[in-house]
């Protein structure tokens, strides 16, 4: 466990603290998986316990080199004698999404360098073909094709450059809508499915370098902002012999639609294809034939405020990814049509479909469906929205959601299940547990060779030891929030203690979460509680909570007012606790929360009086179109109220202690909004503090000692502005 300061979605730049991640494994069969440990593949039968190697170092070493290949992560062939690697990658954007890939045959133990015509560390998303004889990849914005037999490379698409990108995506659809395995091999391994993005259209931003040389450097990113042209986007199907494209026509001006998800549908002959209008209020499914390129919508879905993709909240489908059931005459799909987000089962053609999850509760995460059994396995919690636990429905939608994780293991939980549900790699913690892992038998829950790991930690665990507290809180409006604290050390009831609140508050952080190390704060360089301080966080309408449709929704055109009047008014509960000294107040937060720090210190100057905000959208006409209108709606409808909602707009209310920080080569959260702040601070002669970092990203992370002196910066100035302490 490790606490850290993360990138997840969107504008998201939040504190979280990662636990060691599900595991990432390949299932040979039920019994039997592979996973990448220690520079090579170890195999594992869950019945017997057995450990094998699969690949060693001395297989993963080149005939050319001394050292073995460092692989990053692998795929096996379906007839297991294919074992593809991933390695010497680099960054695109956010994730190492290229880099160079090496085929091992466990027949021979041959290994070779994939797309050895294609530069070094370019090649992405390279994959086997379902029949194992051709493997594909993207290199340089076109797609390639590869005969192991021959080692004769096939260039499938020849038009990729600049801004016409096929196989991947661009800025916009990787951030929002994670978008980045930008192609699909057919079943017959005859064809590919591919996305093709034309970005001519948009506009490039500038990012300056002035440090890197004694001239400037100019970086364009092409990055639609609020009301600009969209990237135009088309899916074609190429011929593997021939390398013809047949482009797809989906209804539906390019220019005012997205195209969101690509799948194979069931079958070698049709694509099923999602798209998103502009608005992201209408979300249609087509069947495209790959043959003639006509396609017939199934299914269509509107929403008054906006519809979250799948891949928006269950992170597993961002790599692709389609459930189909009784051989491609249904799907599973989801849907917040009844006021939640549940599953159904959605015949092929669309023209039925059977309620899959019943109940008052969201389905938070698809952890597995047992097609075998007639079950969908999901994360859910219908009594207490800081946690997650498994829950099984049946597909045919007859009974009720059965519970399986135990009850006596409150808290939050993750599974990874095995292809028959039969075993599952369980995690658990809470606020006060560690967290802790065990592989179990799913129908008894039991940890397999007489391990019970979790359940062993639970009894070990001290609740009272951290001095942490989770509390609802009830606005003199009505509504109520989920909170958490973690109070001073040695707290003495009597004595009044400065407060600090941690604050997201947009569509893309819930940090009101019962895990263990919830609130830790990796930019303070002491200790909170230690040194006397009362830490507090609270969830508001309008976050991604499973509290249902209403909840998450209310927000909608109103970002910027509602979260920062939900957030105010349950400040003002929580400092009406005797312990808690109204006079030392501070706020702070990254990204959305920066946002969210600056609306706080300037709309409700009378409750927060030091505020420190970092990487912050402070006019939101600033950021990508496809975030900001998802929650915004259309800026030509609604430009009053992306106005109401920056924070500039209400920079003249300043009264209290504000430090800002931005990094100038920020590609997400353009630095232009540190400027633009700037400009308006001084405008009204409001004093400040202010650092900008150079050349620093989102993270302000890259650089020698960049890290630690932004640490101290935060914690010199907090502790300066809002002292430590109980009075």
């Amino acid at each position: 466990m490790r606490i850290i300061i993360c990138l997840m979605f969107g504008i998201l730049y939040c504190v979280r603290v990662s636990a060691q991640a599900l595991p990432e494994i390949t299932w040979l069969n039920d019994q039997t998986f592979l996973q990448l440990t220690g520079g090579q593949i170890i195999s594992q039968n869950l019945e017997t316990g057995e450990e094998k190697i699969f690949v060693s170092p001395r297989q993963l070493t080149p005939a050319s080199q001394r050292e073995p290949i460092i692989p990053e992560s692998f795929s096996v062939s379906q007839n297991g004698q294919l074992v593809l690697f991933f390695t010497n990658t680099a960054k695109v954007w956010r994730y190492n999404t290229r880099g160079d890939y090496w085929l091992l045959n466990l027949k021979d133990n041959s290994l070779r360098k994939m797309g050895q015509k294609r530069p070094s560390q370019s090649l992405m998303f390279a994959k086997l073909s379902p029949d194992g004889k051709m493997i594909a990849f993207v290199s340089n914005k076109n797609i390639y094709a590869e005969d192991l037999a021959t080692n004769i490379e096939k260039a499938l698409t020849v038009d990729g450059k600049d801004k016409l990108i096929n196989g991947t995506f661009d800025w916009v659809y990787e951030e929002e809508f994670f978008c980045r395995d930008g192609f699909r091999w057919g079943p017959d391994s005859k064809s590919i499915a591919y996305w093709q993005v034309n970005a001519t259209g948009t506009r490039d931003f500038y990012l300056i370098n002035n440090t890197d040389s004694i001239y400037s450097q100019v970086k364009a990113i092409e990055y639609p902002k609020v009301g600009q042209p969209i990237s135009s986007v088309r899916i074609g199907v190429v011929n593997i012999a021939d390398a013809k494209t047949k482009w797809m026509n989906i209804p539906g001006d390019p220019k005012n639609n997205y195209l969101v998800r690509v799948e194979w549908a069931n079958t070698a002959g049709e694509i099923i294809v999602q798209q998103l209008n502009r608005k992201q209020q209408v979300s249609k499914l087509f069947l495209c034939n790959k043959i003639t390129g006509n396609s017939t919508l199934i299914y269509e879905e509107k929403d008054s405020t906006w519809i979250d993709l799948i891949s928006l909240w269950d992170q597993d489908y961002a790599n692709g990814g389609w459930d189909w059931l009784d051989n491609g005459k249904q799907f599973v799909w989801p849907s917040e049509k009844d006021g939640w987000r549940h599953l159904y089962a959605v015949s092929r053609d669309g023209k039925s479909e059977q309620l899959i999850t019943k109940g008052s509760f969201d389905v938070i995460d698809i952890v597995s469906i047992d097609r075998s059994h007639g079950f969908v396995y999901y994360l859910a919690s219908p009594k207490n929205a800081t946690q997650k636990y498994l829950y099984r429905s049946a597909i045919n939608g007859k009974g009720e959601a059965e519970m399986v994780t135990a009850a006596d293991q409150p808290g939050t939980h993750e599974y990874k299940l095995s292809p028959k549900a039969e075993f599952a790699f369980h995690v658990f913690t809470n606020f006060y547990t560690p967290y802790s892992f065990e592989w179990i038998r799913l129908s008894d829950g039991k940890g397999l060779g007489g391990q019970n790991t979790v359940a062993d930690a639970i009894k070990k665990a001290d609740k009272s030891s951290g001095g942490i507290e989770f509390f609802k809180v009830t606005t003199d409006d009505g509504i109520e929030m989920d909170g958490w604290m973690q109070k001073p050390k040695n707290f003495d009831p009597s004595k009044k203690y400065p407060v600090l609140f941690f604050v997201y508050t947009e569509p893309w952080g819930q940090e009101v979460k019962d895990i263990y190390g919830v609130t830790g704060n990796p930019l303070y360089t002491g200790d909170l509680a230690e040194d006397g301080y009362l830490y507090v966080c609270i969830d508001n309408r309008g976050t991604p909570v499973p509290k249902g449709r209403a909840w998450r929704k209310s927000i909608y055109r109103k970002i910027g007012v509602l979260n920062i009047s939900d957030q105010a008014k349950g400040a003002s509960q929580v400092l009406k606790w005797k312990f808690a000294d109204t006079s030392r107040v501070a706020v702070w937060g990254w990204s959305g929360g920066g946002n969210a720090t600056l609306g706080l210190m300037f709309q409700y100057p009378e409750i927060y009086k030091t505020g420190i905000a970092i990487s912050a959208v402070t006019n939101q006409l600033t950021y990508d179109n496809v975030y900001q209108e998802r929650y915004m709606g259309d800026p030509t409808v609604s430009l009053e109220d992306y106005k109401i909602g920056s924070p500039i707009t209400y920079a003249k209310n300043l009264r209290g202690n504000l430090l800002y920080i931005h990094g100038t080569g920020d590609d997400n959260v353009h630095y232009q909004n540190a400027e633009m702040l700037l400009n308006e601070l001084i405008r009204y002669n409001k004093q400040f503090q202010f650092m900008a970092y150079p050349n620093r990203t989102h993270s302000i992370s890259e650089g020698e000692g960049t890290t630690m002196h932004l640490k101290t910066l935060y914690s010199d100035y907090l502790r300066k502005n809002c002292p430590p302490g109980g009075r």
